[in-house]
């Protein structure tokens, strides 16, 4: 029996849930970024060791994101959401009150897990609470929420972190996810995952699912090769003052709001086109990093390119899972979650491997290389012949594709 939709303050109730849960995963993935040389100094470990709490994050969601999605994909929703945010609170209160950096790394692990399945599951209950003609402006507004975490949630964090200790702001992130909790707790509707219109893609196409992957993988590392260690070079490199880096993270941030704002309307007219654009913006801002950002106003204008891009380019790759999904869609987006977090980890590390041998400017070098080998993928992408007009989805049911969107 398929349940009654939910009524509208319902919904709008479960979407400011959802994207305060998206803050709080994200604020929690890059909070270590802002807090880099605090955890190193309190713990009495290398950058490079508390650089690695990102990459063992990451690597995390990216091995077990598939497995998870599809171990329960025949969960109701609501209990799957209320379990991961019960995990994200409890792992976040630990690593407040632990103190060594073993038990940090094993309470971040326990959130990664839960955030591996989250990205999979928050996109089609979302996307599913409103009509299938809004459903990439629903992907522009958590895309908001998960790029705030960058203008707010790090920035803020890092500044709580320095005017405290580095734990406390992991305990407000407690508080946040507990409020979404609730509210999902209450609110959701129980119903079968595989009902209405967000469960299929909606333009199923299995190559260029396959090329969204690559693009997603190439980009996330080559910008994490370097935005990981993005405190050291806006201090060794352009030579900022220690008390500027909050305020410089936050126009990073602010640029990626402007970025998601802007380019979430578009999302249902110009899928492809939305997604290229912010690719290509990143390779400049990686590149342009290493070439200006020696020069204070150079290593400005081009953080600015880098914080305007990152969100832009997960949102544009979520969406477009949902179009091209070969199968269920959330098996696709946790397929996209992994590509992701394997490029976060992947990303992290390849900017610790670079960083003590050719120096922090050089990570820049190598990520916007790898960001520009992502955009052309995107340009192989455009020469494809549209896919075949139908599909069979893996439940037998048939997909009927769509007529090929403006470009």
């Amino acid at each position: 029996m398929t349940t009654a939709p939910p009524a509208r303050w319902h919904r709008m109730a479960l979407l400011a849930a959802l994207m305060v849960a998206a803050f709080t995963f994200n604020t929690t993935e890059n909070l270590p970024i802002g807090l880099l040389e605090l955890i190193s100094v309190d713990l009495r470990v290398s950058l490079s060791a508390v650089g690695y709490l990102v990459t063992g994050y990451g690597l995390t969601v990216a091995v077990v994101s598939l497995p998870i999605a599809h171990a329960t994909q025949a969960m109701p929703r609501r209990h799957v959401l209320t379990a991961l945010l019960a995990a994200l609170v409890l792992s976040s209160l630990v690593s407040a009150l632990g103190s060594s950096y073993w038990l940090l790394m094993v309470a971040r692990l326990v959130t990664a897990l839960a955030q591996a399945l989250f990205w999979a599951v928050m996109g089609p209950v979302a996307v599913g609470l409103f009509p299938p003609q809004v459903r990439g402006r629903v992907i522009g507004v958590l895309s908001v929420a998960g790029s705030l975490a960058l203008v707010l949630g790090v920035p803020v964090g890092t500044w709580l972190g320095q005017q405290s200790a580095w734990q406390v702001p992991l305990v407000v992130l407690a508080g946040l996810g507990l409020l979404s909790l609730v509210t999902i707790a209450v609110l959701l509707p129980t119903s079968r995952p595989g009902e209405g219109h967000a469960a299929f893609g909606s333009a199923p196409d299995q190559r260029r699912f396959g090329i969204v992957l690559v693009t997603t993988a190439l980009s996330v590392t080559g910008a994490f090769a370097g935005y990981t260690y993005v405190v050291t070079f806006l201090g060794d490199v352009s030579g900022f003052a220690d008390t500027s880096v909050s305020a410089l993270l936050m126009v990073s941030g602010i640029a990626g709001v402007i970025g998601v704002t802007i380019a979430g309307p578009l999302l249902d007219r110009y899928p492809r086109g939305t997604l290229l654009v912010p690719v290509a913006t990143q390779a400049v801002g990686m590149l342009g990093l290493y070439a200006t950002g020696t020069a204070e106003a150079g290593a400005v204008v081009c953080l600015a390119l880098l914080g305007g891009s990152l969100g832009p380019v997960f949102m544009a790759t979520q969406n477009q899972m949902l179009r091209c999904a070969p199968g269920r869609t959330e098996i696709a987006l946790a397929a996209n979650s992994g590509a992701y977090n394997a490029g976060v980890a992947a990303g992290a590390l390849l900017g610790g491997l670079v960083l003590p041998s050719l120096g922090v400017r050089a990570t820049f070098l190598v990520g916007g290389a790898l960001t520009a080998a992502a955009f052309t993928a995107l340009l192989a992408e455009r020469m494809l012949p549209p896919a075949e007009p139908d599909r069979v989805t893996e439940t037998g049911d048939e997909v009927t594709g769509r007529p090929s969107e403006h470009r």
